[in-house]
Parts: structure tokens; sequence; C-alpha cells
């Protein structure tokens, strides 16, 4: 099942990925990034309580602080980033920068959790970063400098190591825990993250803002509650059911729905460029899948 969950997560996460470009037009990363950890616990604790669980769950104080920690470092951090980076290079470019999350996770998978790595998972790696390095060469979208793209990207990679850190991190607990449950204790913690840092930002005003109704709110909610709940639960499920590497790896699958999707719904364009660079992403995610 952790297969079919990692798949699922890549359909959802695409779509949530173009909602989030067209909502970072109007909203800065860090108030997006804090409406969406706000409405992923609006939505999962009465999820919680529906499916007979509570957020009073017997597990170690260890694994609680584990899994606290994963959320900060893993949504209050790295989306923080992720939304900076989207909003310089579009969904196209973002979506083959996050190739890289794939190899973060099954290198910190062999150095913190002991899971294998191959010469085939390494060759595989060799042509995910070949595919980033082309999209600095890319054109800049409209409205976009070259010295934004590489920004961009660098800021991209940034956030996809600490994602993929923070998961590893959380893999051994979530073996031992409920999905939903860990998912909501991962949520808070970001929460707690995100609220300190909006009140201790100069913009506070500006970030809590997002909280009052706006036009912005049409991407903006279903975004979130595709990004920051649905696609969050199955991301979670799927790292549960199955090896945190092959997971990783088929959750990576977004990267061809996001191209689909930024074609059709953003009006990006397709070049030549950026479909050889998808394509050696793909074809490195598919040699360690093979492997």
């Amino acid at each position: 099942m952790g297969e079919i969950y990692a798949l699922a997560c890549a359909l959802i996460w695409g779509f949530a990925v173009i909602l989030f470009q067209r909502t970072g037009e109007r909203v800065a990363p860090l108030a997006l990034n804090l409406f969406r950890s706000s409405l992923g616990v609006v939505l999962l604790l009465p999820t919680l309580w529906l499916a007979g669980q509570s957020l009073l769950h017997p597990a170690a104080a260890r694994d609680t602080l584990i899994l606290l920690a994963s959320g900060i470092i893993g949504i209050a951090f790295a989306d923080t980033l992720f939304h900076a980076s989207l909003n310089r290079v579009g969904s196209g470019i973002s979506a083959i920068v996050s190739t890289t999350y794939s190899p973060f996770v099954v290198l910190l998978a062999f150095l913190m959790i002991r899971e294998r790595i191959t010469l085939v998972d390494l060759a595989g790696m060799g042509l995910i970063l070949s595919s980033v390095l082309l999209t600095g060469s890319l054109a800049p979208p409209p409205g976009r400098t070259r010295r934004q793209i590489v920004t961009g990207i660098v800021i991209g990679i940034v956030d996809l190591m600490l994602l993929a850190f923070s998961i590893v991190l959380a893999k051994p607990v979530l073996d031992q825990v409920p999905v939903l449950w860990a998912t909501t204790v991962r949520q808070l913690g970001s929460l707690a993250a995100l609220l300190i840092m909006a009140l201790l930002s100069r913009r506070r005003r500006e970030h809590f803002a997002v909280y009052r109704p706006s036009p912005g709110w049409r991407f903006m909610l279903p975004g979130a509650a595709l990004g920051s709940y649905l696609a969050l639960i199955l991301w979670i499920a799927s790292m549960k059911h199955t090896m945190a590497s092959l997971a990783a790896i088929l959750t990576q699958t977004s990267t061809i729905f996001i191209l689909v999707f930024a074609a059709i719904f953003l009006r990006e364009p397709f070049s030549k460029r950026k479909v050889a660079a998808a394509s050696l992403a793909v074809a490195g995610v598919l040699l360690i899948v093979l492997a």
C-alpha cells in the first residue's frame, strides 16, 4: 500500500503546487506557509477524532519530540523555502529541482538508518544532478532574471535537503505510531514555529493578514487543503508502509504531473531543454527504482 499512497500523493501535490504558484503572486512565502499549517491543523484535529484516535497518544516523549522537530524542519523551514524558490523559478523548473529530494532521502537513509545504497542508486543520483544543472541554463520565465533562477534553484535544493532530513529523522518513529497522529504532531510543531517566526518578523501584520478572507483564498484555500492535509497524510503513510527511499522515489513522479499541469493551467512553455532536463530527472528516478 505504501507505493499506492506515494503515487496518490504525487498526483495531489502536483496540482497543489500550481495553486501555490498562483497564490505566491500575492502572498509572501512565510505567510502562505503559516496559512497552510493552520488549515492543516484545523483539518487534522477533527480527522484524528473521527478516526477514534487521541492527540494524547501513549508514545514515548522522545518519539513525540522527534516528530515535532521533524515538522519544524520539514514544514516550517523547508516549506517556507519551497515557496520562496517557487516564486523565483516557476512550477516547471521547481518540479525538476524537486527531483533532488529522492537522492537526498536515499543518501540520508543510508547514513542515518542504514538503508541499502548501490552503485545503480549513485548512477541515478548522477542523472538527477545533471538535470538540475541543466535547469540553470533554461530561459527565465517572463518577469524573472537569470540570477533569480539560479538563486531559486539554490534555495530549492536547501529546502529539499531539509525536507529529506526531516522525514528520514522521523522514519523510525513512523514505523511505530499511527499515521494520522504522527502527521498531526508534525503539523502542530510546524505551526508553533511559524507563529513564532511571524511574530518576530517586521512584516508581522502582513503575515497575519493572510487569515483575513480575500480573493487570493480561491487558490490558497484548496492548495492548502490538498498540500497540507491530503497530500501530507498520504506522504506520511507512504513513508510508514514502505522503505523511505522507495517512497521518496515514487513520490517524485510529481515532477511529471507538475510539468503537465504547469503547461495546461499556467501556460509555461515546454521547451526542448526543459524536456531534456525532465527526461534526465525521470531517468534517474527510474534507475533508482529498478535498482
